[in-house]
């Protein structure tokens, strides 16, 4: 025998709507989709409820994911489920950089050097940048993005200085 429910669902019509609304979006990502379905499913008020177990089924998720939804639901209502809570300390919280300033950053990376200087580092790097770029980056952004540039081409661009070649090159030895 199945324990009974800890939490039943009511919803008022503009709830409902609000639901049926995200729902229909294009830009509504999958989890919040399933998430605002599951809680349609399970909704006591209008229409038949369907048990957990239904209801994870019919959504292609766990059990835990639908208790989980529930909880959410319970403590915060409707806005709860509807929006992704990112951690702070998540990268995609985090991240300032996009590919446009990415982009900016090689290329000034790739150009002329400051005169004076016989090769670009990361310090002129981020000197130059707060004049060129809109958003001020720090060292640490600039280093981490010319650093994924070299993971994700394959090796193709070299960012840490060579002794013989310093400066950001390809394996051809010009610029990316």
């Amino acid at each position: 025998m199945a324990r009974p429910k800890k939490y039943s669902i009511h919803l008022t019509e503009n709830e409902l709507k609000k639901l049926k609304s995200v729902i229909r979006k294009k830009e509504t990502s999958k989890t919040i989709r399933s998430r605002c379905q599951i809680i349609l499913d399970l909704d006591e008020a209008h229409g038949k409820a369907l048990t957990h177990e239904q209801s994870a089924k019919s959504n292609g998720v766990c059990m835990a994911t639908v208790t989980n939804t529930v909880t959410k639901y319970m403590s915060g209502g409707i806005d709860a489920v509807t929006e992704f809570k990112r951690s702070i300390n998540s990268d995609n919280a985090r991240r300032k950089v996009d590919g446009r300033t990415e982009a900016r950053l090689i290329e000034l990376a790739c150009g002329p050097v400051p005169e004076g200087h016989s090769r670009w580092t990361i310090r002129l790097l981020e000197e130059e940048s707060k004049v060129i770029l809109e958003t001020p980056v720090g060292r640490e952004a600039i280093r981490n993005t010319l650093k994924k540039q070299t993971s994700t081409s394959q090796k193709r661009i070299l960012v840490h200085p060579r002794k013989r070649r310093p400066g950001v090159h390809s394996l051809h030895g010009g610029c990316p």
